[in-house]
C-alpha cells in the first residue's frame, strides 16, 4: 500500500473534510445487510463468529467480537463470537512454528465449521496472512467476510461478502469499518431479538 503523508497542522473542519462522502457510498447498505444475514443466520443455528486481523484490525476485531459476546445496546443472552488474536499463546506459538502467513489458517483449520461465520479485517487488502485465513474458511464450509480499504485487494477475493472501505490511510479505512461494524451489531441485535 502506498502510505500517504500527511504533513503540517490542520484544523477540525479540514479532518472532517477528509471523512465526508466516505459513508455515503451507496454499496454499503447491500454488504451490511449481506453481512447481518450471515450473522444472524450463524447466531440462530448455533454457529460462531471468528474474528482476525493484524494490529489495529486485530483490535477492531476484538471490538466487534465482544459486542457480540457481550452486548452492544439491548439485554440479551450472550453470543459465540470470539476474536482469534486474543490467544496469545496460540499467535506466538503458530507464528513461531508455521510461519506469520500461516497464523489465522491455521488457527481457523482448527476452529471453523460449516455454517460459521470467519469475518477478516486488513485495512490495505493486502495481509497474506488475512487471505489465506479466508481461504481457510472457505475449505471448512464456513461463510467468509472480509472488512477491507484500498480498492479491497486479494482479500476481498477471498471473501464470500466483502465491506470495502474507502481508499487512504489505515486511520480512515478503520473509521469506516468501525462505523460499519457498530450499524451491523445493530441490526442483528434487531434481527435476533425483534426479528
Amino acid at each position: 500500500m502506498d502510505r500517504t503523508v500527511i504533513e503540517g497542522r490542520r484544523t477540525f473542519d479540514e479532518l472532517l473534510a477528509d471523512r465526508k462522502g466516505q459513508l455515503e457510498r451507496p454499496h454499503y447498505a447491500v454488504q451490511v445487510r449481506a453481512i447481518v444475514d450471515a450473522l444472524v443466520g450463524a447466531f440462530r443455528n448455533g454457529n460462531k463468529v471468528l474474528w482476525f486481523g493484524n494490529g489495529g484490525s486485530a483490535a477492531d476485531a476484538q471490538h466487534l467480537a465482544a459486542e457480540f459476546s457481550g452486548r452492544f445496546l439491548r439485554e440479551r443472552k450472550g453470543l459465540p463470537s470470539e476474536a482469534l488474536t486474543v490467544n496469545t499463546s496460540a499467535v506466538t506459538a503458530i507464528a513461531n512454528d508455521f510461519g506469520y502467513e500461516q497464523l489465522f489458517a491455521r488457527m481457523v483449520e482448527a476452529l471453523a465449521k460449516p455454517g460459521d461465520v470467519v469475518v477478516g479485517i486488513t485495512t490495505s487488502g493486502t495481509s497474506k496472512n488475512v487471505v489465506r485465513g479466508l481461504e481457510a474458511a472457505r475449505d471448512a464450509g464456513a461463510t467468509t467476510v472480509a472488512f477491507s480499504g484500498n480498492g479491497g485487494g486479494p482479500v476481498a477475493a477471498a471473501a464470500d461478502v466483502a465491506l470495502i472501505g474507502p481508499d487512504g490511510y489505515s486511520a480512515i479505512v478503520q473509521e469506516v469499518h468501525i462505523v460499519m461494524g457498530h450499524i451491523i451489531c445493530d441490526l442483528v441485535e434487531q434481527e435476533l431479538l425483534f426479528g
